[in-house]
């Protein structure tokens, strides 16, 4: 990758760190996905230059590498953004990728599960949590479990923002939590009595330990300072067996069943697009499955002229 490539990439990324507030994690990738790319055509001239059938070749490529179609949509997403940008700063003199058709892709249903499956994994931590002979130690981290599976389950936080909560979230005496996620943008998110109980007895056991006089309401050695997802997610993995469910339950799962329950029960799509956090409602659509069967069930039992077999 020549100089002049790597600092254009560099003054991309700056500026959707500066304009977009994208999280550390999203820079990392655009970046990965930006050296791919600028690698790919670095010998087809410079970025200038470069016209749509390069980028159609670079396509090409990643779909000879056996990538599947969600990934290399997401890495075009990537070069189409820096395209647009060296072309509106002036940079270039036109946008090759404008003429790019994405790959064509399905768009997965989330994966959900079922209420009683919440309830069997929220009384199963409880359980683990109550446990007599735990030392302090593992008594902490099966408290902090209980309070991270209530604290999701209520909320719908994106995971990134339930790790990063203060340690002010477990004292609220409020019923929600105001909420910093993507795009530095705020919002409120309901706490139900079970996330403040689990929240409460969490912070006891972390001021017994003197690990409460922090920052994070999860604290953690690691660089952030707080607990780190992946260690979420494989403690949750370990909780679901204890409960009997399945191993690729996650914490993106626990959101997709926030949301997909308060729809069930009646809720509008705009609340659930509000809670979450979703800049557009075509996001939060892809809940509609769930409205699909309400209406289905309301048609069936409601209308006067339902089959009465």
């Amino acid at each position: 990758m020549s100089r002049l490539a790597r600092s254009r990439i560099t003054a991309f990324l700056d500026m959707l760190a500066a304009e977009r507030g994208a999280a550390k994690n999203t820079l990392e990738a655009y970046g990965r996905d930006l050296d791919d790319y600028t690698g790919f055509i670095a010998g087809r001239g410079d970025l200038g230059s470069i016209v749509a059938q390069d980028i159609r070749d670079w396509l090409a490529d990643l779909a000879a590498r056996g990538l599947k179609a969600s990934s290399t949509a997401r890495r075009l997403s990537a070069v189409r953004q820096f395209h647009r940008f060296l072309y509106t700063e002036g940079l270039t003199g036109a946008d090759p990728s404008a003429a790019i058709d994405g790959p064509r892709q399905g768009r997965p249903l989330p994966k959900v599960i079922s209420v009683a499956d919440v309830d069997r994994l929220i009384e199963t931590a409880r359980l683990l949590s109550e446990r007599d002979g735990l030392t302090p130690a593992a008594r902490l981290k099966a408290l902090r479990m209980r309070c991270l599976i209530e604290m999701l389950y209520a909320t719908g936080l994106r995971v990134s923002e339930l790790m990063a909560l203060p340690l002010s979230a477990a004292t609220t005496r409020e019923r929600f939590l105001v909420v910093r996620g993507k795009g530095n943008k705020d919002r409120l998110v309901p706490l139900n009595d079970a996330a403040r109980e689990a929240a409460r007895s969490y912070l006891e056991a972390l001021r017994q330990a003197g690990s409460a006089d922090g920052r994070w309401l999860f604290p953690s050695d690691g660089e952030s300072g707080h607990l780190t997802r992946q260690a979420f997610g494989r403690d949750l993995k370990m909780l679901a067996g204890a409960a009997g469910l399945s191993a690729a339950l996650s914490p993106h799962v626990l959101r997709h069943a926030f949301a997909s329950h308060l729809l069930q029960n009646g809720a509008d799509l705009r609340v659930v697009q509000e809670l979450l956090g979703h800049a557009d409602i075509a996001t939060t659509q892809i809940y509609t499955h769930v409205l699909d069967e309400r209406l289905k069930s309301m048609v069936r039992d409601l209308h006067p002229l339902a089959d009465e077999s």
